[in-house]
């Protein structure tokens, strides 16, 4: 185990509320998360992402930093509201000429652009309308699907359809921590069945459109595990627990897809909302399956939807500024899995990284020496996938620049470029450095 193949793909990732600003500019119509920010404590530092990183008008820069990092892919969202202000109808201009200008820039600099439609920010257009609880919102996401692919395909070749659709329903529309900012069972199960929807819409529309687009989409996985005392076995019913938290977080997003259907434990909670040839719809061959990997899950019966309860890291156990466990070898089980029980189908690592406390810039660079070697286990774990055989085609990490995160606002930094919220400036840290490394060799050393 060492070296990648050749073409390996390697890059990094981003989302459009998270970094471009500009929220009010070129017609851009509102969000979920425009509306969701303006909730007092929706955001623990009060932040926004009306200016972000500055990405819309500093993209040039950033496209420099990415040549300097040897990434051959950047996958990126675009703005559902920038693009289409009220969800449909007519495009805004200035909003397809600067993803025109990107993609332009990309491909000027031999960055292959991969276009994820949708990273959480629908148009609050369509939320009034009533977003993805609706079944008439996957229909406007392949409307506006199309209208994208129709203007870019001929520079674009890949696109990929949801950002963690699993994600957006839970913490958008169960938890309420995420617009918009809805803690409904019932919102939640119709905005997981509306997304498959959507993502099958998505891929067969553009299948049709270009037989030759790379077309896919992208989910959060995570091995989910009982919790259990050290040294004991775990209690019956928590192995229950994490049986149910797997089958509603990971699989009901990534069963209809690759499978056609949803799993054993959900199949119930999604009859009334089934139609006839939705299964059909929602299953599509994907030419790569965006994973998005950060950590596992400890899981016990409790008090939490669905009677889940999530446990957090002990004492001892290593975790993030997240909170999030590090543990490599769930990336690579994670990939097993896939292999094992959904015929190894192309994957991507669409997201990899990590939060810490970095230290302050001190001659010119950040030492942020846990987040290297976060990247360096964790790229290690891809690699005992592929040589396991395991179909990996790419890893890209999160995140270039430090940007919004959220509900975190600015207080989690997740990037390998420094920014400087006053001046908007850019300083590569350690991280940069250790992945421009091994993004030329493709060697783990």
């Amino acid at each position: 185990m060492g070296d990648f193949p050749d073409d390996f793909l390697w890059g990094v990732s981003s989302s459009a509320y998270q970094i471009e600003g500009a929220t009010q500019v070129g017609g851009r119509g509102e969000s979920i998360w425009d509306r969701f920010v303006t909730r007092p404590g929706a955001v623990v530092d009060g932040s926004t992402g009306a200016v972000a990183t500055g990405h819309y008008e500093r993209y040039r820069e950033d496209v420099g930093l990415m040549r300097e990092l040897g990434a051959r892919v950047y996958r990126f969202s675009v703005s559902w509201p920038r693009w289409l202000p009220s969800g449909r109808g007519r495009p805004a201009p200035a909003g397809v000429d600067f993803y025109e200008r990107l993609v332009d820039s990309l491909l000027a600099a031999g960055i292959e652009p991969w276009i994820c439609l949708y990273h959480w920010d629908l148009p609050q257009a369509l939320q009034d309308r009533g977003g993805w609880t609706s079944r008439d919102c996957a229909d406007y996401f392949a409307d506006y699907a199309a209208a994208v692919a129709g203007r870019l395909g001929d520079r674009v070749r890949t696109f990929l359809m949801l950002n963690e659709p699993n994600v957006h329903a839970l913490l958008g529309h169960l938890t309420g921590q995420h617009a918009p900012g809805v803690s409904d069972l019932s919102a939640y199960l119709a905005a997981i069945h509306h997304q498959n929807l959507a993502v099958g819409k998505g891929i067969a529309r553009l299948r049709a459109l270009d037989a030759g687009f790379r077309l896919g989409s992208v989910v959060s996985l995570q091995p989910v595990l009982p919790a259990a005392e050290p040294g004991t076995e775990p209690r019956e019913e928590d192995v229950a627990a994490a049986s149910l938290a797997d089958a509603a977080y990971n699989r009901a997003s990534l069963d209809p897809l690759l499978l056609g259907r949803y799993p054993a434990a959900m199949a119930g909670f999604f009859e009334a909302l089934l139609r006839a040839g939705d299964e059909e719809t929602m299953r599509q061959r994907v030419d790569l399956l965006g994973v998005n990997h950060y950590t596992l899950q400890r899981v016990r019966l409790g008090r939490g939807p669905l009677g889940l309860e999530l446990v957090p890291p002990g004492a001892g156990t290593e975790a993030t500024q997240m909170g999030w466990r590090v543990a490599p070898e769930a990336l690579t089980r994670t990939l097993l899995e896939l292999k094992s029980a959904y015929g190894n189908p192309p994957v991507v690592i669409t997201e990899n990284g990590a939060a810490y406390e970095d230290p302050p810039v001190r001659n010119g660079t950040v030492d942020d020496a846990s987040r290297v070697a976060y990247f360096a286990r964790y790229i290690r774990g891809v690699a005992a996938a592929l040589e396991a055989g395991c179909d990996v085609r790419g890893y890209l990490a999160w995140t270039l620049v430090d940007n919004f995160e959220w509900g975190d606002g600015f207080t989690r930094r997740f990037g390998c470029v420094a920014l400087d919220r006053e001046t908007l400036e850019r300083t590569p840290k350690a991280s940069f450095h250790y992945l421009r490394r091994v993004f030329g060799s493709g060697a783990l050393g």
